[in-house]
């Protein structure tokens, strides 16, 4: 390198320092100054890593006076450039000598970098194209927003989150039976409508217990970072904004919490949201003439939040009039009239066997048949009956079948509000078996005194006689050295040694315990999960329990472990103790049966002889039959008799358990009977989405384990300077490296991460972070690639004897983009498109003959010094070719705006005329639907007119006989 005092260099590494002067000479090092960054650099002479910047004539270059130059001729004397041509605001002839060019040039352009020396690794090239080309695929992707979730693929989930997820602003009621995974349908909507631009700000409202569960399920599983908002949590925001609400996006918090504090309702209120999501809805008191408060606080901010989705149990069990309340909240305008509302469910009972019968192949009775042309009175049924009734082919039977069941189920009353689903319509459920173990009182808590039952010692009483343990606690004496629950338990152990065992106890102190007990007594290897360990910690803990190898036998959770975790990788579940509440019986079983586990579940419950826990088993086993089926009526079975329970349970006299079991087993099958009669098949068929379900599953299991995203994931982690270490069990260690190109890599903790490709390894290993394209680590590290300028050019060698030496081509991408806002929808149809050219030395396009990547693999990488020279040996070829492809290029982009428009049209009038239609026969079609499409279509056809271009990436490539 040859330095001259005065002379202009560019930093290789550091290129955002802008232009250096040479001010400095000594025998070994040169002395840089960087003005417009005002830091100093000390090079050694002989291996700077910097690159004489030089411009040609045609170039325009600003001065440090502001003004800029049309360079025609370029002089050196002594090593400096002198650059002469016209001053751009005087038309001027003027002479500007380098020591003069603005200090804040920026080599912001491809073809600007790779003249002045910035030139890239080749590998860097390809890695950009490729972000291009997969960030353009998987903006068109219909299944954009569904794939990149760490959730099973079960059909009737993806079904659902599909239909509402690709809403503009979904008001829906997800009323699932428990166990069919509400919380994982509203995650993928939430996930789909940010993805999409379409929710930018979210609001989560639970009940306090369900807070924590939540926000790990939206994290783990979709990526989505929420805030719990609490009293402390907003005095604290209020420091950083007057209303806390609007200092997060995405805010989780409870109902309970707005009733305790009303000012902080109205602050909810007073910031805009894009969706609400209520979970827990039935829990929302309304009668016609009495609403609760909390029922009103969740209506006013449904009245102005355009998205609200709103998670129920099985709407049924709880009564019309209080599913009349959470359609109300969606529809005011449709739900208005509670007595209206039930002539019009009525006339759908009818058609809904109709269909049932048509889902069968059985044949349509004439009633049928005329409720059927009744509700589909704007259309000519008849010949789909004839059809039917015909000799014709099974397939053309089937399909007259389906279209008749499809427009039924389009203008079903509630169908686009309400999605439900049932185990009865749903198959893939585990048989339930339950093992009663009675175990021998011992002689300790035989002798616990227990006080006169009196208001203020009920509950101590009644918690005493459940949980006998709790008064051994915290003394010197190990409770589990007499209590024979623990050997019970010990012996299942070693007998299951090569199957995973989820123990529940009540309370974190027993949980505790019983983690002692097992490896103090047998070294069995248990691990615990209680309320009061961090998220990592429980994270920690279920990945023991997940590995299969050296992982823990045992899992031992207190109550908390009955939500928001599931284990269907196990199917042994020991209640050690059991809770009250039916509802958290199911909770507990449902983190074993689930849709997904693949054997039947073994439900063990050991309890004391001739105590509480006796009677509240036998309540639960011959009363509900809760440990065999699933109890939607639980709830309200146990709400008419508590008090009787409870009362057996702290009296001890068992005299009158068995009338008590026998009423409830009475009305328990008597409100069975009801749900079953007013189960609305057709609303199920619907929910499920039958083949249309099934077709998203094949899709979206075919682009599972995609090998070109494991290949750019390596190259993109490499290229950062992330270090990778395989890890076995198909997963792979990330962590930061010290020559990383950024300080922080978005989405990886600073302790680095595990991650896997594989979907199945990272459903039971919730430590590890399933990568997709949609994970933040790849979006964020595409992100990066582009903002950070990698890849922008480069120099290949072509080793090919049938060209000539030194035969020029030229690559170059560019990138067509429509500048609108992301929930405008644009990404659907005219995301960042690359369009590539490869250009000979005549100017000829061959890109349509020369394909990426089996020309990739010809080419050859250069360093950068013998980049810098052949750059500059074939300047002005590179100059011409850029202005050609220029003039190319307007072609190509003229193309990619006209389909893109004939695209966005074809689909949005095709969605627009069936919203139209369906207004007219089904009131559920909400007008600001309508118009917002329309508003949409009009808004869409200016963006992609506007559409510009410009140039990404460019390669220069020259042909070489040597190596």
């Amino acid at each position: 390198m040859t330095f001259a005092l005065g002379q202009r260099w560019i930093s290789d590494t550091e290129s955002d320092l802008g232009l250096g002067t040479v001010v400095g000479l000594e025998e070994r090092t040169v002395t840089l100054m960087f003005a417009a960054s005002e830091e100093n650099r000390v090079y050694a002479r002989h291996d700077a890593p910097v690159t004489r910047v030089i411009f040609h004539s045609g170039d325009i270059v600003d001065s440090q006076e502001g003004w800029s130059l049309l360079i025609e001729q370029v002089n050196e004397n002594d090593g400096i450039l002198t650059y002469v041509g016209i001053r751009q605001d005087t038309q001027a002839q003027i002479e500007l000598r380098e020591v003069f060019l603005s200090h804040q040039i920026r080599f912001n352009k491809p073809q600007d970098k790779l003249f002045a020396g910035q030139v890239d690794r080749m590998d860097n090239f390809v890695l950009r194209y490729h972000a291009l080309q997969n960030q353009y695929q998987q903006s068109k992707s219909p299944m954009r927003g569904l794939c990149g979730g760490r959730v099973g693929l079960i059909p009737h989930q993806l079904y659902i989150a599909q239909e509402v997820g690709r809403r503009h602003a979904p008001r829906v009621l997800l009323a699932d039976e428990v166990g069919l995974g509400k919380t994982i349908e509203a995650g993928m909507i939430i996930h789909q409508q940010v993805l999409l631009g379409r929710a930018e700000r979210v609001l989560i409202v639970v009940p306090e217990t369900l807070q924590y569960q939540w926000l790990v399920e939206m994290m783990r599983r979709f990526n989505l970072h929420f805030s719990i908002f609490d009293e402390e949590r907003c005095v604290e925001s209020e420091l950083d904004s007057p209303n806390p609400f609007d200092s997060q996006q995405y805010i989780l918090c409870s109902l309970d919490f707005f009733r305790r504090y009303e000012r902080r309702h109205q602050q909810a209120l007073a910031v805009h949201w894009d969706l609400l999501v209520v979970d827990e809805a039935h829990h929302l008191e309304w009668q016609i003439d009495n609403p609760s408060p909390e029922y009103l606080m969740i209506e006013a901010l449904a009245k102005q939040i355009s998205g609200v989705l709103l998670l129920t149990a099985t709407p049924e069990q709880l009564g019309r009039e209080s599913h009349f309340a959470r359609l109300r909240l969606l529809d005011p305008d449709r739900f208005y009239d509670f007595d209206a509302f039930i002539r019009e469910e009525e006339q759908y009972i009818p058609v809904a066997e109709a269909v049932s019968a048509l889902s069968e192949a059985k044949p349509l009775s004439d009633e049928a048949k005329n409720h059927i042309v009744e509700l589909l009175s704007e259309q000519d049924v008849e010949p789909l009956f004839r059809i039917i009734d015909s000799n014709a082919g099974e397939d053309e039977k089937e399909s007259a079948r389906r279209e008749l069941m499809n427009n039924l189920m389009d203008r079903h009353g509630t169908g686009r509000v309400l999605f439900r689903n049932t185990r009865a319509s749903i198959q893939g459920f585990p048989q339930r078996r339950v093992h009663l173990e009675p175990q021998a009182l011992p002689d300790a808590y035989q002798k616990i005194k227990y006080p006169e039952p009196d208001v203020q010692s009920e509950k101590r009483v009644l918690h005493t006689r459940l949980y006998p343990e709790s008064i051994f606690q915290g003394i010197l004496q190990m409770w589990w050295e007499l209590d024979p629950r623990v050997d019970w338990l010990i012996e299942k152990a070693k007998t299951k040694r090569s199957e995973k065992i989820l123990v529940i106890a009540s309370r974190a102190a027993t949980a505790l315990d019983l983690e002692q007990a097992l490896r103090e007594r047998e070294g069995i290897r248990a691990t615990v999960f209680h309320e009061g360990m961090s998220i990592l910690e429980r994270d920690k803990a279920s990945a023991y329990f997940a590995q299969e190898e050296g992982g823990a036998q045992v899992l031992i959770c207190s109550e908390i472990g009955s939500e928001g975790r599931n284990f269907q990788f196990a199917s042994q579940l020991v209640m050690f103790d059991l809770p009250m509440n039916p509802d958290l019986l199911e909770q507990r079983i449902g983190r074993l049966d689930r849709i997904g586990q693949k054997n039947d579940i073994d439900i063990h419950v050991p309890y004391l002889e001739g105590t509480a826990q006796e009677t509240l088993a036998q309540w639960f086993h011959e009363g509900l039959n809760a440990f065999i089926e699933t109890c939607p009526t639980g709830t309200a079975v146990f709400e008419r008799f508590a008090g009787a329970v409870k009362e057996q349970l702290i009296s001890g006299d068992a005299s009158a358990l068995e009338e008590l079991i026998s009423e409830t087993r009475h009305l328990n099958q008597e409100l069975k009977k009801e749900l079953e009669h007013g189960r609305d098949r057709l609303l199920e068929m619907h929910s499920h989405g039958g083949d249309k379900a099934q077709k998203i599953v094949e899709k979206i299991s075919a682009k599972d384990g995609d090998s070109e995203l494991i290949t750019f994931s390596f190259g993109l982690f490499d290229t950062i300077g992330l270090n990778q270490d395989d890890c076995g069990e198909n997963s792979l260690v990330i962590t930061p490296s010290e020559h990383m190109l950024v300080p922080s890599y978005p989405g990886l903790p600073s302790d680095g991460a595990t991650v896997t490709f594989e979907r199945d390894v990272a459903l039971s290993r919730e430590d590890i972070h399933f990568i997709t394209w949609e994970h933040p680590m790849i979006q964020g590290g595409i992100d990066l690639i582009f903002s950070e300028g990698v890849g922008t050019s480069a120099v290949s060698l072509l080793k090919n004897k049938a060209l000539p030496v030194g035969t020029v081509l030229l690559e170059l991408i560019y990138v067509v983009d429509a500048q609108a806002p992301k929930k405008s929808g644009i990404s659907r149809f005219l995301p960042k498109t690359p369009i590539r050219l490869m250009l000979d030395a005549r100017g000829n396009d061959l890109s349509g003959q020369v394909e990426f990547e089996g020309f990739n693999r010809q080419l050859s990488p250069v360093n950068r010094h013998i980049a810098n020279k052949l750059v500059t040996s074939v300047q002005n070829e590179v100059h011409q070719l850029i202005e050609t492809s220029e003039t190319m290029i307007e072609a190509r982009v003229d193309l990619v705006r006209q389909e893109a428009q004939k695209e966005m049209e074809t689909v949005l009038n095709e969605e627009l005329e069936r919203l139209l239609a369906l207004k007219a026969v089904n009131p559920n079609i909400r007008e600001d639907e309508i118009t917002l499409l329309e508003t949409q279509i009009s808004e869409l056809t200016t963006y992609i007119q506007r559409a510009q271009y410009q140039l990404d990436s460019l390669r220069l490539i020259m042909v070489s006989h040597n190596g």
